[in-house]
C-alpha cells in the first residue's frame, strides 16, 4: 500500500541519517476504504492525490509546530511516499480524516518510493499559510483562504537518490 507521510526538510535529513522513518507509530495518509467510499467517482490516481494533499496539509502543521518551538525550518512542505504491506497499515475511525492511517513500525529507507517537496517558488505562500493557521483554526474564513492558497502550489517529485541533495 502506498502511504504518504508528512515531513519537513530537517526531519527528512534525520531520516537520511538514521536510514529509516520513525519512531513509530507514524501517522500517514493513504487510499483507505473510507476514502474510496466517500470519493466514489475518483480513480486510483485521483484518490492518491487526495491522500498526498492531506499529507501536505499535515506537513504544513509540522512546519508551524517547529516554528512555534523555535526551530529554524524552511517553509517548504515535504511528503514522503512509502510502499508498505497492507498488514502494516491500520485505518482510523474518524470520518473527518478518511485517508488517515497509522503505521506501527518505523519504515526503512528501502520502502521509500519518492519524496514530494514544494518548489522554492512556493515559500511565500507556505509562509503565509503558516502564519494564518492559528486564525484559520479559530474559524476565520479569510485565514482559511490563505492556508488553502498553499495548496495551489504543486509538490515536486524527487527520486530517493535525490534525498541527499534535498537535505544537503
Amino acid at each position: 500500500m502506498r502511504v504518504y507521510l508528512p515531513c519537513t526538510l530537517p526531519a527528512l535529513a534525520r531520516v537520511a541519517a538514521a536510514g529509516e522513518i520513525g519512531p513509530a507509530p507514524l501517522t500517514g495518509y493513504a487510499v483507505t476504504p473510507a476514502l474510496v467510499e466517500w470519493y466514489v467517482s475518483g480513480d486510483t490516481e485521483e484518490l492518491e492525490y487526495v491522500a498526498l494533499t492531506e499529507a501536505a496539509r499535515a506537513s504544513l502543521r509540522m512546519l508551524a509546530a517547529d516554528r512555534a518551538d523555535g526551530v529554524e525550518v524552511a517553509a517548504r512542505r515535504v511528503v514522503v511516499a512509502v510502499d508498505v504491506p497492507d498488514g502494516d497499515v491500520s485505518g482510523g475511525t474518524d470520518l473527518e480524516e478518511r485517508a488517515r492511517v497509522r503505521l506501527a513500525a518505523p519504515v526503512p529507507m528501502a520502502k521509500i518510493a519518492a519524496v514530494h517537496v514544494d518548489d522554492t517558488s512556493a515559500v511565500k505562500d507556505v509562509e503565509a499559510a503558516i502564519a494564518a493557521l492559528p486564525a484559520a483554526d479559530r474559524g476565520d474564513d479569510d485565514a482559511q483562504f490563505v492556508v488553502d492558497g498553499a495548496e495551489a502550489n504543486e509538490l515536486l517529485w524527487y527520486a530517493t537518490q535525490e534525498i541527499p541533495d534535498l537535505v544537503g
